[in-house]
């Protein structure tokens, strides 16, 4: 697997940047579960609609987030190509959260009007902080294994994120009676998280190593093709947005799953707990499994758990809660490992294409596979919602519970312990074809590197290098300006 190098990271980088997951995981876990009942069970809006509103912004997304990625590897900034974008994110997306969650006097379906048009403002500034924070890792560091210590910081952090998310939500809303003013409530607190975590990450990014300048730039229509030439990068994607789709079902029916299976809506939170608490202490375990196997291996023994005890759900009953915790321990015990492996790998694939190339487009892979993210976690909310509406399940209103037919039961279980699993299984058939390892991305920076790309140049590096004189150049490639304060900047050496 390769020979472990000297971390050239302090872990105040590492922190200051996996903080940034705090408020990250805080965004894709509060609308994944509580929007659908908020809209469902609050507005009076008809689950197949409901599915709708969440569905069109994580669409819009798969425009926007190539896009942002796209401009984030052009910008020229004092503060690095990357962090500017940072800051606009953290100072836009915690007052759209806010506003998500703050409804007017209205139902049906002016209010799932509402609803839509705030959240595409969300997922847009949610775009413009991501896209850029996921490309960063690619950069900062060169060496396989310590891009695995990177993310499972990432992680660690995520998992704290999501666990204010799923058991500090919740919460706020039933202390605020339940309804809509609790509903409201929520959003203004978590939108404070948001706020916190997001400018944290800026500000303590300001020592990690950004990406050299580069002498010539592809076209944007040009950097999304050279994201679907790279074929690991297409594997890992395929993988996991299906893996996405799964863990977004069961995330959006966590909520229907403890009221009506387990007929008690307090459980919604404990389910929670269980399911990412786990994440903190295993996470050390996966990255050791990453080291010690590779990354490859631990991504399909972390799915074949998660899916393994999601499939025991299917026997869940209120009788036997103590079961149900158990199992969904099981399930947050691979946890960490779903969200470490992917992210991890992702750089590697994003290596090969800098080798090739020589070019900085770590941001249009990243704007790709955000899309590719997002997209999965929200038609696994609209599968979701479309298995209660085909079920039969009976819309509420104030969040009521009332009684169910039984084919409706039977899809809110079905929808959540059985979909999922098969999903997140379904998705490692891609990984068959896939071949970095630590020992081939040592090599993209070695003499067994391939060659660069007409009129490309070494990357990362220190200095700008001008135009190859002869080189042919694509007719719509840009020049990079002077380098100026973006040459690479060395992270203070560890204590």
């Amino acid at each position: 697997m390769g020979q472990l190098a000297r971390p050239t990271l302090s872990r105040r980088t590492y922190l200051g940047y996996a903080v940034g997951s705090v408020g990250t995981g805080v965004f894709a876990t509060v609308p994944g579960l509580l929007l659908l009942t908020f809209l469902v069970r609050q507005l009076q809006v008809p689950p197949a609609l409901a599915g709708l509103v969440i569905l069109l912004p994580r669409l819009w997304d798969v425009v926007t987030d190539p896009l942002v990625g796209s401009l984030s590897d052009r910008t020229r900034s004092r503060l690095g190509p990357r962090r500017p974008w940072l800051l606009a994110g953290a100072l836009t997306l915690p007052v759209a959260f806010a506003l998500l969650f703050r409804v007017p006097e209205l139902a049906g379906r002016p209010a799932a009007v509402y609803v839509l048009g705030v959240y595409v403002l969300g997922t847009t500034a949610f775009t413009i902080f991501q896209v850029p924070y996921v490309a960063m890792p690619a950069e900062m560091t060169q060496d396989y294994h310590e891009r695995t210590t990177i993310l499972s910081w990432r992680v660690a952090l995520l998992t704290v994120g999501i666990l204010l998310a799923g058991g500090l939500a919740p919460e706020i809303v039933a202390a605020g009676g339940g309804g809509r003013d609790g509903y409201a409530r929520m959003g203004l607190a978590i939108g404070a998280v948001l706020l916190t975590a997001l400018l944290a990450c800026f500000l303590g990014t300001r020592a990690a190593p950004v990406a050299a300048p580069v002498a010539t730039t592809a076209s944007f229509r040009q950097q999304l093709r050279a994201a679907g030439d790279n074929r690991p990068f297409l594997l890992l994607l395929a993988c996991f947005v299906v893996q996405a789709l799964g863990i977004g079902a069961m995330l959006a029916g966590v909520d229907f799953f403890a009221a009506y299976v387990l007929g008690d809506p307090g459980q919604t939170s404990i389910l929670f707990v269980c399911l990412v608490g786990p994440a903190l202490v295993t996470m050390p375990l996966w990255a050791w499994v990453g080291h010690r196997f590779g990354k490859r291996a631990g991504w399909v023994t972390c799915s074949l758990v998660f899916a393994a005890g999601g499939l025991s759900l299917v026997t869940a009953s209120p009788q036997r809660l103590w079961l149900v915790y158990l199992q969904v321990v099981v399930m947050g015990t691979a946890y960490a490992g779903t969200q470490l492996f992917p992210f991890a790998m992702l750089p590697d694939a994003i290596s090969l294409d800098t080798a090739r190339s020589g070019l900085r487009r770590a941001g249009a892979h990243t704007g790709v596979w955000t899309a590719g993210e997002k997209g999965g976690m929200a038609i696994g909310p609209a599968v979701y919602a479309g298995i209660l509406a085909l079920t039969g399940f009976v819309e509420t209103e104030s969040g009521a519970i009332v009684d169910q037919p039984s084919s409706a039961v039977t899809g809110v279980l079905l929808g959540f312990a059985l979909v999922p699993p098969l999903l997140v299984v379904s998705g490692l058939w891609f990984l068959r074809g896939y071949d970095l390892d630590a020992d081939t991305v040592a090599g993209l920076h070695g003499s067994d590197a391939p060659p660069l790309a007409p009129g490309a140049v070494p990357y990362p590096s220190p200095l700008p290098v001008p135009d190859a004189p002869d080189a042919p150049r694509a007719p719509d490639a840009d020049v990079a300006p002077d380098a100026g304060t973006d040459a690479v900047d060395r992270p203070p050496e560890s204590p």
